[in-house]
Parts: C-alpha cells; sequence; structure tokens
C-alpha cells in the first residue's frame, strides 16, 4: 500500500457520523484544500455535499446512487466517484470502505 507524504494541517477530533458507522478526520493543506481521510463500515447510508467531492477509495467496495439518478453504481479500492456540490447521494458498503475526500 502506498503512502503519501504532505504537509497539512490536521483536526484531531474525528468527525462521527450514523451512530460511528463513518468516522473521518479533516485535512486542510498550505494552499487551502481541503479533504476528509475516513472509514466507512458496512451499511446504507445518504450523504449531502456543500461543495463538489470527489471519493477516492483506498479499499473496500460499495454502491453509489447519486441524487435523482435511478441506477447503482459499483466501486472498489483504486477506484473513485465524483459526487456535485449541493447535492446527496446514497452508498451501500459492503466491505469496509476506506477512502480520502476531496472537496472543491
Amino acid at each position: 500500500m502506498a503512502t503519501e507524504t504532505i504537509q497539512a494541517q490536521v483536526r484531531t477530533k474525528a468527525n462521527v457520523y450514523f451512530d460511528g458507522k463513518c468516522v473521518s478526520h479533516s485535512l486542510e493543506l498550505p494552499d487551502g484544500t481541503k479533504k476528509s481521510v475516513g472509514v466507512i463500515l458496512p451499511a446504507t447510508l445518504t450523504f449531502s455535499t456543500g461543495a463538489p467531492e470527489v471519493m477516492e477509495l483506498i479499499e473496500g467496495a460499495c454502491r453509489v446512487r447519486l441524487a435523482g439518478q435511478p441506477a447503482w453504481q459499483a466501486y472498489r479500492g483504486g477506484e473513485s466517484f465524483s459526487v456535485p456540490g449541493n447535492t446527496s447521494f446514497d452508498i451501500e458498503v459492503t466491505q469496509a470502505l476506506h477512502y480520502i475526500c476531496h472537496f472543491g
């Protein structure tokens, strides 16, 4: 598994959502870019977005349905998907999902 060395400000208090089914930490890079790094445990959840997001999946498996779309799309570690800002998406995690969320 590759790791990346970056300079970032890390919010050490975890973001805990959905009764602990999703836990992440917020990062801010020197250029102001914001990201979060986390894990989603097996569950079916709905997330709302403010800014556009790219979900980079490191490990695990899920299905995603963007707001207004009838079909689910399967994704695995090594893949990513984009979500427009000010919308939502459903995610069904079938294997613990390790991710990096890129905002903006």
